[in-house]
């Protein structure tokens, strides 16, 4: 094939694969979505050569899908019109750590644990912590966020700069290192959670923060699901600067007691965690205690000790591999809408009754400081009748955020998961994306069909 040999010209035959294992681990993500092969999977090493491939892509009409390391939960990386793959794994570098500035810049193929481990030494941290250990390239491309997002904020919110690679190759910057700037359109924004399907991130300049002084988590279970999140609405306003507020429903903690060899109240539990000096802190946590009491907390644990607290949010983070451990043979789905905080009570209460009515095996967990809950479902992907209880339950939930003024993806993004609820959602202001996707990259080759279908 003509495209192969050249993109080993442009690159190096051993960083060029048509290996069938290779094809087959770069045909899916961990979503329940169809796999499907790509053509061929490069692994470029800079800009210049993912410029290149992209060039490469241009001249043989060929559609190109960056991949990181394939944990995005919607689909996104599966090449549905074959292609290229380009594969971001040896463009791994941490490039330079800015300490004074808080700022680092690194290349796309870092993982959130990795860049951590290497801000350490500077008494720094990256705040944004999706359940998998992603890489930072795929983190904006899906606007990635997590358990901290209710203190520092989202994906969007940390990127300064980033190098671009657009469908012809050309190479831009989309920022700069200010803390703030009144100039020109925000192109951060516009690439940050665009998928895959504007441009192809090469390196992301990102805003990290000093290590805290004293940090303290803490457990506290609830009679009910909405009296947890009615504790959790009453901490915000408030005032008390919570780092992290997650919930896990009863069912769910069942799941991580087995899983995590926890013996946890099996109870709606809200995980917290508080940041700051110690004397605030104190007083953080004592007026929280006041508060939970007030909504019927039935017991409240703390931990602070290093390792204790790392227990308590292992557990959180290993909920879905709870429910996998559990129900071999089955896939994991998981759903994830947001909507104001005023408005999520009712719906993880409606959200817990679907699952209920359609006889799936399923728990809440969510990021509740913000708004944002997932369903955790085991279907069997062989099962019709299963996938189909399992839609309609992810539409169910998606209407109810939408007609709340909510969206259908508050962290995971589109990809085909979520294509369907885009004009819904966005109305009139889908046909201004359109417009954008198709003035950047009018052939269409960016990760094509993704986030909506070309017309």
């Amino acid at each position: 094939m003509a495209l192969i040999e050249k993109l080993q010209q442009a690159l190096a035959p051993e960083r060029v694969s048509v290996n069938d294992t290779i094809l087959e681990q770069h045909s899916k993500d961990e979503s329940y979505h169809t796999p499907s092969l790509p053509d061929v999977v490069v692994f470029p090493e800079n800009a210049e050569e993912v410029s290149e491939v992209m060039k490469l892509a241009q001249q043989y009409n060929t559609p190109v899908i960056p991949f990181g390391l394939g944990s995005s939960l919607e689909g996104h990386v599966i090449p549905y019109h074959q292609g290229i793959s380009i594969d971001f794994t040896n463009m791994n570098k941490v490039i330079e750590v800015r300490e004074k500035d808080f700022l680092v810049t690194v290349q796309p193929g870092v993982t959130r644990s990795q860049l951590n481990q290497e801000l350490k030494r500077y008494g720094l941290f990256f705040s944004v912590d999706p359940g998998a250990d992603a890489t930072l390239g795929g983190m904006a491309a899906t606007n990635a966020s997590g358990t901290t997002s209710v203190k520092y904020g989202i994906m969007r919110d940390q990127v300064r700069d980033m190098e671009v690679v657009l469908a012809n190759g050309d190479v831009i910057r989309t920022g700069n290192l200010a803390t703030k700037s009144s100039s020109g359109y925000h192109l951060n924004g516009l690439f940050i959670g665009s998928e895959g399907t504007l441009g192809c991130f090469t390196e992301l300049t990102l805003r990290v923060y000093g290590i805290p002084e004293h940090m303290m988590a803490a457990r506290a279970s609830f009679p009910t699901v909405e009296q947890a999140v009615e504790a959790v609405v009453s901490i915000l306003q408030a005032g008390i600067p919570i780092a992290r507020v997650e919930l896990v429903d009863e069912f769910s903690m069942k799941e991580v007691n087995l899983y995590s060899e926890t013996n946890y109240k099996e109870k709606p539990t809200l995980f917290l965690e508080f940041h700051g000096n110690e004397a605030g802190l104190q007083q953080d946590v004592e007026f929280m205690k006041d508060i939970v009491e007030d909504h019927a907390c039935l017991e409240v644990a703390f931990e602070t000790d290093t390792q204790a607290r790392n227990k308590l949010w292992d557990a959180r983070h290993n909920a879905a591999y709870a429910y996998i451990a559990e129900n071999p043979g089955k896939k994991l789905m998981v759903t994830d809408v947001c909507l104001p905080i005023s408005e999520l009570a009712g719906a993880i209460h409606d959200g817990r009754e679907a699952v209920e009515q359609s006889g799936l095996v399923g728990g809440i967990v969510g990021h509740v400081g913000d708004g944002n809950y997932h369903i955790l479902l085991m279907i069997d992907v062989e099962d019709e009748e299963e996938i189909a209880k399992a839609e309609q339950l992810n539409e169910r939930i998606v209407e109810y955020a939408l007609a709340r003024g909510g969206t259908c993806t508050g962290e995971h993004g589109v990809g085909v998961g979520k294509q369907k609820y885009q004009e819904q959602e966005h109305g009139p202001a889908l046909n201004v994306m359109k417009a954008i996707k198709q003035a950047i990259d009018p052939n269409h080759l960016l990760n094509p069909n993704k986030i909506f279908a070309k017309k």
